[in-house]
């Protein structure tokens, strides 16, 4: 049964301007609707250790009612050196040990948004597949899958997302697709999702505003694609992403996982949150997805 739940970065306007904490993510999440939630690079108390934070978000979100299904974190892959290489892992792998407090199933970690001295991708390539074997095996000894996600400019192109899958070849890793975040290098996300929807352990529904170069301004908000158009995040169901047509691909494509919103428009985030919600009911309604 698909669970609909919220990523926690979606509250980050909140969380940034003081009102909210995480911690207060898992309430109000459960108060919106939904099911779930996942949480990103969790930011403890001053004073608290990230373990002791994991385990109050646990015991928060038992008491509220609501799964953890999701724990994501960033990372970059790419070592110069033996050492970079067992900083990096170690690094990761602590992250994976703070997944298992939350009691998730799954973990998405970033591949890559620097190439430092690499000249391409594909060359960097054998680096990051080096790690994220190591990682996920780690990872499977503790139930929890790993994943990368479409995300930070360079490892964000459905095609360079399938080879690095491709090329890690391992049953513990797969994909965090992210129907949003293709837009940002200019990439269809109907034919995106197409492309690599098989391999995906979970889905992030979000939403995107697109000006094209020749009808770009500097509005707050809007950052730059890889092409030199403007992008901003949208409230789900108002901007340029084909959030119910990606959602089918995805049942076309096998997809049994759950769906996370993430909101990261300009507008208020519980508006923001809560129309998306409400959107992604609809889609999941007139699809005829069982939930």
């Amino acid at each position: 049964m698909m669970k609909i739940g919220v990523s926690s970065y979606s509250f980050q306007q909140y969380i940034s301007a003081g009102k909210m904490t995480q911690f207060d993510c898992i309430a109000k999440a459960k108060e919106i609707g939904f099911e779930a939630i996942e949480f990103t690079d969790l930011t403890p108390p001053e004073g608290t250790t990230q373990e002791d934070f994991a385990n109050q978000l646990k015991e928060e979100a038992d008491k509220q009612g609501i799964d953890i299904f999701n724990y994501a974190v960033g990372s970059n892959l790419i070592y110069d050196n033996e050492e970079e290489f067992e900083k990096i892992v170690s690094d990761v792998k602590a992250q994976v040990d703070i997944a298992k407090i939350l009691g998730v199933k799954l973990m998405r970690h970033d591949a890559t948004f620097d190439l430092k001295g690499e000249k391409s991708f594909d060359l960097a390539l054998p680096k990051l597949v080096r790690c994220i074997r190591e990682i996920t095996e780690y990872a499977q000894k503790l139930g929890i899958k790993t994943m990368i996600e479409n995300h930070g400019f360079i490892c964000q192109d459905s095609d360079r997302v399938e080879r690095l899958y491709n090329a890690v070849n391992h049953d513990n890793f797969g994909l965090l697709v992210d129907m949003g975040n293709f837009t940002c290098v200019d990439e269809n996300p109907a034919l995106a999702v197409s492309r690599v929807g098989r391999y995906a352990f979970h889905l992030h529904a979000k939403d995107m505003l697109l000006k094209s170069f020749y009808e770009a301004d500097k509005e707050s908000g809007f950052f730059e694609t890889r092409a030199c158009n403007s992008l901003r995040g949208a409230v789900l169901g108002t901007g340029i992403v084909p959030v119910k047509q990606c959602i089918a691909i995805m049942q076309k494509h096998g997809y049994k996982g759950d769906i996370a919103l993430e909101f990261e428009g300009k507008e208020d985030c519980i508006y923001g949150i809560t129309v998306g919600l409400e959107n992604l009911k609809k889609y999941i309604k007139e699809l005829g997805i069982n939930k």
